[in-house]
């Protein structure tokens, strides 16, 4: 799954390319696991909007539209053309949910105004999706999700084999991601966040709720540059401790925005390439591998499900 520094790559290559486009038209596919707002409401809602920009909110992309109102609803969902491959109109897959839905997420402007009112197009990507801006004559993928036509021709599309990934729509301050931002946190906000826990500690960083964005990759690379084992309990770190833990992970995430994330599975930009922090990895996926600090085998064991790797002896 994306963590923070593959999301925050992502939004930020997007936020290059597309902010200023208006959005033509959409097509929605006939899946509807990855559509957590009505098809209709995301439909009215992108329709005929300009992204005012791209930015991530813990393990989400938000886009931020001007949205100057609704637009007609087609009657009937369809695929792309499938000849050209992609949509020709906008076409948006049946929906008993009320306009209203719509409404809410973008209201229509009063008759004469000028004013555009804003709303948000969130973006999870779940385990697999990806976005990626396209030419219209390039072939769309088999698993595409929502194909957005932009003003300058190009189509931006969300790709999710495995449809884990949710697209929905709200008014603008309306969304907000749990937890809190682990770049901005300081040391007063971070350590309340462990205090009493008797979860391990590697569980603590996952949990969203606590700290956002943080996933098995860069808690295993902080909490090995701490000097932390995964299953250490949280009430039992001492201030320091968890002091150093929060620069450990301030760090890694800061040095895997600027390699561009790590690819292990099926991660992939908003250009379609791979990110190169997975070379600089100290201990995840090293599983008996020498420690490259004093050469002890790099250990693998499982907390809830999750693999977690670290050093016997440099972490305690």
């Amino acid at each position: 799954m994306p963590e923070l520094p593959e999301v925050e790559t992502i939004a930020r290559g997007l936020a290059k390319r597309v902010t200023g486009e208006v959005v033509d038209s959409v097509w929605l596919g006939q899946k509807k696991e990855p559509l957590k707002s009505p098809a209709s409401a995301i439909a009215a809602t992108l329709e005929h909007s300009r992204i005012a920009g791209v930015r991530r909110m813990g393990k989400h992309i938000v886009f931020d539209l001007d949205c100057v109102g609704r637009t007609l609803l087609s009657a009937k969902g369809r695929r792309p053309n499938s000849g050209s491959k992609r949509s020709k109109a906008s076409l948006v897959q049946p929906s008993s949910t009320p306009q209203a839905e719509a409404d809410r997420a973008c209201p229509e402007l009063v008759e004469g105004s000028v004013r555009p009112t804003r709303a948000q197009w969130i973006v999870h990507l779940g385990m697999t999706g990806h976005l990626q801006v396209c030419e219209p004559q390039s072939e769309v993928a088999k698993h595409t999700h929502a194909i957005l036509r932009l003003s300058s021709g190009r189509e931006l599309r969300f790709v999710d084999p495995r449809r884990f990934g949710r697209l929905s729509v709200a008014q603008a301050g309306d969304f907000d991601a749990a937890g809190i931002e682990p770049l901005e946190a300081d040391v007063e906000t971070f350590l309340p966040l462990f205090r009493g826990r008797k979860t391990p500690i590697k569980s603590a960083l996952l949990n969203q709720n606590l700290l956002r964005g943080v996933g098995n990759i860069y808690a295993d690379e902080s909490l090995f540059r701490a000097g932390l084992r995964p299953r250490r309990r949280a009430s039992t770190i001492t201030r320091d401790q968890l002091a150093k833990l929060l620069t450990a992970v301030q760090e890694v995430l800061k040095e895997a925005i600027a390699l561009g994330g790590s690819s292990i599975s099926d991660y992939v930009n908003s250009d379609g390439e791979e990110g190169f922090f997975q070379l600089q990895h100290r201990v995840y996926g090293r599983e008996g591998e020498p420690c490259l600090v004093c050469k002890t085998p790099i250990k693998r064991i499982v907390i809830a499900g999750r693999s977690s790797h670290y050093c016997p002896k440099c972490q305690k």
